[in-house]
């Protein structure tokens, strides 16, 4: 009997091309008599299912829920049940984690956005007063809303990026220099505030927690010129205090001397203006006495007045009223030396 091997070996191929059925494959199992065949499958089938409907959320975590692709609800930690079979499928974000982002020198050689080059360096900004900064910063963050993180957004960390070096860039843009190198707390806090306002607008289900500048300084190739502008300035502080010292020496000496003109003129005044009443008041009580006795009050003053100026006198003379010969006259004053 001749054996056709080609028809044989087709007949075969189409047996292994055909899937069991399920009646046939338990019956393949039951043949092989195993103790308790049926309850193992049911068994093993069970333990297959669970593993895909439980599933357990840690404390800092909260479960998405999506059932074919699409979001349906958000867990919460513990152990939670979701469908079997792929039907539903379950993303862990964790809300607690702060992570960072970090922008400059501190990233590990990461400064361009666009290759390498000082030209392309994310810190390299301008200032409000036209000069050139090197400010690196770094930013944290934590995921508050997981939905929105997932799907609201395509790349969120890239998002992230740009709109952490727009609101940096926007607020060195407005600030000096100076304020760029001594301020770094106040800038990083403002920045902080206008990237929190653009990431809540985009809903991308981040929280801020906290903005950090790093030492702030300027490009190599401008540092001497800068140094320069900062000897000009503090020269000219110098300057400036020594001249408020110089100040601060005149005008308290010209002030006092001032006060003690004005004090020598007032009581010079009040002594002039005293004097003034006193002579008046005398004045007035010897008139009062004149009015009295005109004849003695004249004799007295008459007296007293020759009483003042007769010891002023080097020489005195006393002619008599009733002389009419000049002869004696010119010789007055010359008895001792004679006439020459």
């Amino acid at each position: 009997m001749s054996w056709d091997w080609e028809k044989l070996k087709e007949q075969q191929q189409r047996r292994s091309d055909v899937p069991p059925k399920m009646d046939d494959l338990l019956k393949k199992i039951n043949n092989l008599k195993i103790p308790g065949g049926p309850t193992i499958i049911v068994v093993i089938l069970i333990v297959l299912l669970a593993s895909t409907m439980f599933y357990t959320v840690k404390p800092s975590e909260v479960g998405v829920i999506q059932r074919f692709g699409r979001y349906v609800r958000t867990t919460q930690p513990g152990l939670q049940f979701k469908m079997p079979l792929g039907i539903e499928t379950v993303q862990k974000v964790n809300v607690r984690l702060v992570k960072t982002e970090e922008f400059g020198a501190v990233a590990g050689g990461n400064v361009s956005r666009f290759g390498g080059g000082i030209a392309n360096n994310v810190t390299l900004m301008l200032t409000g007063d036209l000069n050139v900064a090197v400010v690196p910063w770094i930013v944290q963050y934590r995921i508050k809303d997981p939905y929105n993180y997932l799907f609201k957004v395509r790349d969120v960390q890239q998002l992230l990026r740009d709109l952490s070096e727009s609101s940096m860039r926007l607020v060195v843009g407005d600030r000096s220099i100076d304020d760029i190198i001594s301020k770094r707390d106040e800038i990083a806090f403002a920045a902080q505030e206008d990237l929190q306002r653009e990431l809540d607008q985009a809903d991308t289900g981040i929280q801020i927690v906290t903005v950090e500048m790093k030492k702030t300084d300027v490009p190599e190739p401008v540092q001497p010129a800068l140094n320069e502008v900062n000897q000009s300035t503090q020269e000219k502080e110098q300057l400036i205090y020594q001249a408020k010292e110089d100040y601060n020496k005149a005008i308290p000496t010209a002030r006092g001397e001032a006060e003690r003109t004005i004090s020598a003129a007032e009581g010079y005044a009040l002594d002039r203006v005293n004097r003034a009443k006193g002579d008046a008041s005398r004045f007035t009580a010897l008139f009062a006495e004149y009015s009295k006795a005109e004849d003695v009050t004249r004799r007295r003053l008459y007296l007293e007045t020759l009483n003042e100026l007769y010891p002023k006198l080097e020489h005195k003379y006393i002619v008599d009223d009733q002389q009419k010969n000049l002869l004696p006259l010119l010789n007055i004053g010359k008895q001792n030396g004679g006439i020459k």
